[in-house]
């Protein structure tokens, strides 16, 4: 009889076990960043002050879709049609990519490790690592999502000020025929400094607010954000928002979760060491007044 019970145990554990894997879901997020930028002191055309507001908005406003099971997820961009212009044609991002993502970014709760998809220069990147460990406080303050109840849960991220560093290098480029000596002069004299760059405030830490709902209860998010008793819905970080507003569990046509495969294997550190020495590279050619050219647009060989 003991027999009997073990083999039915086994078939039901078995049973719920292929349940478990065969679950499957997805989500649509918006993500909006907010770029704050002084356009009305400029000496630039209302026409153009427009077309620049434009852009940003256009690119800081991006759609994402996350297809997740209980350990794996996959975080693509959704494509966005290029915007018309008056003559007929279309209106394309900027023309230098020094490094952006791809749309791509795989993550697998169960090893803890990501997959994210990135280019650079015209390179592609598949950054692998190991996930953050998010230091989540759960509070008990609750909203709705959509039909959701969701719970505030708290992080905080310590920023790596390596980008505030190159891009405010960057800020100081020679506009004005400045030599190298003088501006290290300039940089010195505080008075002098008053670019836009160089008067933002390097953020040591960054508060994360995010909401999850247990009523889904998986431990993925949004991009590189898990770990939560629950699907996460919404993050914010003080700059970007990313809002859940589509969900569809349990699909008839299930999806292939699996991580991208095309571009060099690379670590996190590794590529954002690149990213400095390309930065650094870029800005003194900008300061040498060599701002075109495409020999140095992309990897040689």
């Amino acid at each position: 009889m003991s027999k009997q019970l073990l083999i039915l145990f086994l078939g039901f554990y078995c049973f719920n076990l292929a349940n478990a894997q065969d679950f499957q879901g997805k989500a649509i997020y918006l993500s909006k960043t907010t770029v704050d930028i002084d356009l009305d002191s400029r000496q630039i055309p209302e026409e153009q002050k427009q077309r620049i507001r434009e852009r940003i908005k256009n690119n800081s406003e991006r759609s994402y879709e996350l297809v997740f099971d209980r350990t794996a997820s996959l975080y693509v961009q959704e494509e966005k049609l290029e915007v018309p212009t008056t003559n007929g044609g279309n209106r394309r991002g900027p023309r230098f990519s020094l490094g952006q993502g791809t749309g791509k970014y795989y993550k697998n709760v169960q090893s803890q490790s990501y997959v994210n998809a990135s280019e650079m220069l015209g390179k592609q990147f598949l950054i692998k690592d190991s996930l953050r460990n998010w230091a989540w406080k759960l509070g008990s303050e609750t909203k709705k999502i959509g039909n959701y109840t969701c719970y505030k849960a708290t992080a905080t991220k310590e920023v790596d000020t390596l980008d505030f560093r190159q891009f405010r290098r960057f800020g100081r480029g020679d506009r004005q025929g400045n030599t190298t000596a003088e501006n290290d002069t300039i940089q010195k004299d505080s008075t002098k400094n008053n670019s836009l760059l160089a008067r933002i405030d390097t953020p040591k830490n960054v508060e994360i607010v995010a909401w999850y709902s247990p009523e889904i209860p998986i431990t993925q998010g949004p991009g590189p954000y898990w770990g939560l008793p629950g699907l996460i819905l919404e993050v914010n970080d003080g700059r970007t928002a990313i809002l859940c507003n589509k969900i569809v569990l349990n699909a008839e046509e299930k999806e292939e979760i699996k991580a991208p495969s095309k571009g060099k294997a690379i670590t996190q550190k590794e590529y954002d060491e690149l990213f400095a020495e390309k930065m650094k590279e870029f800005s003194e050619r900008f300061r040498n007044g060599n701002r075109g050219g495409g020999n140095g647009r992309r990897f040689g060989g």
